[in-house]
C-alpha cells in the first residue's frame, strides 16, 4: 500500500485519513494514479472531497457511501463506482444491501445502468475475495406470496406519502393506465417492498440518484418529502446535497438544495 505523500496541511492530512478509512487501497490507487497528470486534482480530491465533505458528521460513513454509489450508477461512472463499491462494503453495507441499492436504481436510472452496476459489483467482489476479504452476505429479501403486486405496491407507496395512488391515477390513468400500474407494481410492489434494505437507506439512495440526474425535480421533491416522512432529517438531506458537489457538481447540489428548501416551505404553509 502506498504511504501518505509528504503534505503538511491539516485539511490534507484529515482528508487522507478519511480516504483510507472509507475507500482503502482502492481510493489510494485513484489518487496516486492522478499525480503524474494532475497533482492538483489529486490534492483537491483529498482536501475537498474527503477533508471537507466526507468529514461532515450528520450522515454516517455507510450512508455517505450509499449516496456515492447511487450517484455514480446514475452517471454510469463505472471505474469510480468500483472504488465506492469497495467503500460501501468497507463501511458496513452487506453484499445484499449493495445489491438492493443497485437493483433499486433500475427504477430511477433504467435497466442498462443497473446491469452495469451489478457487473461492477461482481468484479469488485471477485477482487476482494482474491485478497482474502470476506464480506457479509446479509439478509435475503423475503418473497411475497400472499398479496398481488399492485395492492402491495400501493401499500408501500402510501408509506412514503398518502394519496399517491390517487394522484397517479388523476394525472395518467386516462392517458396511460399502464404507466400507473407499472409504476405501482414494479417500483413499489417489486422493489420498494423488499425487506432487506432499510427504508431510510432506500430514500437516501433515491434522493442521491434523482439529484444527480437533474431532470426530475418533481420526483426529487416527492422523495425528499417521502424521506422526511419516514424519518430522515432536514440536516441529513442537506448533507446529501453537499455530497452532490463531489459526485454530480455544484449545480446539482444547488438545485437539489433548492428542492429541499421548497419542500420545507411547503410544509410550513400547510
Amino acid at each position: 500500500m502506498n504511504s501518505q505523500p509528504n503534505k503538511t496541511s491539516e485539511k490534507y492530512n484529515k482528508g487522507w485519513n478519511k480516504l483510507k478509512e472509507i475507500d482503502g487501497e482502492a481510493g489510494e490507487k485513484v489518487v496516486n494514479g492522478l499525480k503524474d497528470i494532475s497533482p492538483e486534482l489529486s490534492r483537491f480530491i483529498i482536501e475537498y472531497s474527503f477533508g471537507e465533505v466526507y468529514s461532515l458528521t450528520t450522515l454516517d460513513n455507510k450512508s455517505k457511501e450509499i449516496v456515492a454509489i447511487s450517484s455514480l450508477i446514475a452517471q454510469g461512472a463505472i471505474p469510480e463506482l468500483k472504488v465506492h463499491l469497495n467503500g460501501a462494503l468497507n463501511t458496513g453495507s452487506t453484499i445484499n444491501e449493495v445489491k438492493e441499492i443497485i437493483l433499486q436504481m433500475s427504477v430511477y436510472c433504467g435497466f442498462p445502468k443497473c446491469i452495469n452496476g451489478m457487473k461492477a459489483l461482481r468484479q469488485v467482489l471477485e477482487e476482494r475475495k482474491a485478497l482474502g476479504i470476506i464480506d457479509k452476505e446479509g439478509k435475503t429479501a423475503s418473497t411475497n406470496t400472499t398479496i398481488d403486486k399492485y395492492t402491495l405496491g400501493a401499500k408501500f407507496l402510501a408509506i412514503l406519502k398518502d394519496n399517491q395512488e390517487q394522484i397517479l391515477k388523476e394525472n395518467f390513468q386516462n392517458l396511460s393506465p399502464e404507466l400507473v400500474r407499472l409504476t405501482i407494481e414494479y417500483g413499489y410492489g417489486d422493489i420498494f417492498s423488499r425487506d432487506n434494505l432499510d427504508k431510510k437507506y432506500r430514500q437516501i439512495s433515491t434522493i442521491s440518484a434523482l439529484a444527480t440526474l437533474g431532470n426530475a425535480q418533481p420526483q426529487l421533491k416527492f422523495h425528499i418529502e417521502a424521506g422526511l416522512n419516514i424519518g430522515l432529517t432536514v440536516d441529513e438531506i442537506k448533507e446529501i446535497m453537499l455530497m452532490m458537489t463531489v459526485y454530480a457538481g455544484f449545480p446539482a447540489s444547488i438545485n437539489g438544495t433548492n428542492s429541499l428548501k421548497e419542500v420545507i416551505q411547503e410544509h410550513k404553509n400547510q
